[in-house]
């Protein structure tokens, strides 16, 4: 999708995502064979419910049906959220991922998967969890020291009140 067009479709799309109380995360145009894809990923600090992805996927289809955006040809509109491994790339995405673990690539080398504390302007608290009996540990780590971070699927995480227990 040229850049031209995702700045179009940026402009027109977000003010009715935002109206329906939701953040834009990602609009991506795809082609699959003859047919073209246009992919739209949304979220809100309290998650996206069916419904609310329903209401934001007809006003959308609706605008989209109102303007030449997408040119002439056929597309399939699709509106999701971002999936449980979600790629953390804005604040708002850290401030939303708190107590979930995340696996870190930093700028100064090498990985860390952590669970995140609390988030703030500079960066965020993690804490490290303890490997082979040893107790988890507390670090500081700055937006800058970050290049990329991915939430980690946890199946087997225990609750706070069974581990106090």
């Amino acid at each position: 999708m040229s850049t031209t067009q995702s700045e179009r479709l940026r402009e027109l799309l977000e003010p009715l995502v935002t109206s329906q109380g939701l953040d834009l995360e990602e609009i991506a145009v795809d082609s699959v064979g003859r047919k073209r894809v246009l992919r739209v990923v949304v979220d809100s600090d309290q998650g996206a419910d069916l419904d609310a992805i329903a209401d934001v996927s007809r006003a959308l289809s609706a605008k989209l049906d109102e303007t030449d955006a997408m040119g002439e040809g056929e597309y399939t509109l699709e509106v999701g959220t971002p999936g449980a491994e979600r790629l953390l790339t804005e604040h708002r995405h850290y401030a939303r991922a708190v107590d979930r673990l995340v696996r870190f690539q930093l700028a100064e080398g090498g990985e860390l998967v952590a669970r995140i504390l609390t988030v703030d302007d500079d960066g965020l608290d993690v804490e490290v969890p303890g490997v082979k009996g040893r107790k988890a540990t507390s670090r500081r780590l700055g937006f800058a020291e970050v290049t990329k971070a991915r939430v980690q699927v946890e199946f087997n995480r225990k609750d706070k009140k069974e581990e106090e227990a």
